[in-house]
C-alpha cells in the first residue's frame, strides 16, 4: 500500500484499508476491487472506483448475483469499470457465493468469523473452493482489507494505532465494528 499522503489512496488506505467491516455490500465490493486489481496498479482501480459501483449497482450481493448475460455484456462495454470477461464473471459468480453466505451464516462477515483463524495457505485453500479469481495475493489483500490478516499497515503507520483499538479479527480480541464516532 502506498504511503499516507498520496492523492489518490489516502483515503482508501486512511479510513478504510484494514478497518474491520460487516456490511455486506462493502464486503463484495472489496472483492471486485481486488479482482479488478490482478494485474493493474491500485491506483487504476482507485480511480475507476465510483464507476465500478455504479456499474455493479451498489455491490449488493444479491443484485450482482443476478446480473444476467446481456447485463454482463453491457458492462464489459461499460468504459467505468476494467473490461475483462474473466473479472466480470468471477465478481458475478462470487456474488453467488456471498448469497449462500448470507442465507447460511447471515452475513459475509458470520462465513469469514466462521472460518477465522486461519493460516494464509488455509485462506487460500477455501477461497479457491469458494471464490472465482482468488489466489494467494487477491485472498491475502482482500482478508487484510476487512482486518482478517494483519499487515495492512506497518505499526509507524498513522492507521495502525487506531485500526488496531477497534479489534479487527486479527488481533484475536473479536470484532468491534467502527462507528461515526471513532476517530478518523
Amino acid at each position: 500500500m502506498i504511503a499516507p499522503g498520496h492523492p489518490v489512496h489516502r483515503a482508501y488506505h486512511d479510513l478504510e484499508y484494514g478497518v474491520p467491516c460487516r456490511d455486506d455490500e462493502v464486503i463484495c465490493e472489496r472483492l471486485a476491487l481486488e479482482i479488478f486489481q490482478a494485474g493493474l496498479s491500485w491506483e487504476i482501480v482507485l480511480r475507476r472506483r465510483e464507476g465500478i459501483r455504479a456499474a455493479f449497482g451498489g455491490f449488493a450481493p444479491d443484485h450482482v448475483a443476478r446480473l444476467d448475460a446481456p447485463a454482463r455484456d453491457r458492462l464489459l462495454t461499460d468504459a467505468r469499470i476494467i473490461r475483462n470477461r474473466r473479472k466480470v464473471d468471477a465478481i458475478i459468480a462470487n456474488a453467488g457465493s456471498m448469497c449462500d453466505m448470507i442465507a447460511t451464516n447471515g452475513s459475509v462477515a458470520g462465513w469469514l468469523d466462521a472460518q477465522h483463524p486461519l493460516p494464509k495457505d488455509e485462506w487460500v485453500r477455501l477461497f479457491r473452493r469458494t471464490f472465482r479469481f482468488t489466489g494467494p495475493e487477491i485472498t491475502n489483500e482482500f482478508l487484510m482489507s476487512l482486518g482478517y490478516m494483519p499487515g495492512a499497515h506497518a505499526p509507524e503507520c498513522p492507521a495502525y494505532a487506531r485500526i488496531a483499538a477497534l479489534g479487527p479479527p486479527w488481533r484475536g480480541i473479536g470484532p468491534r465494528i467502527p462507528t461515526d464516532k471513532d476517530p478518523v
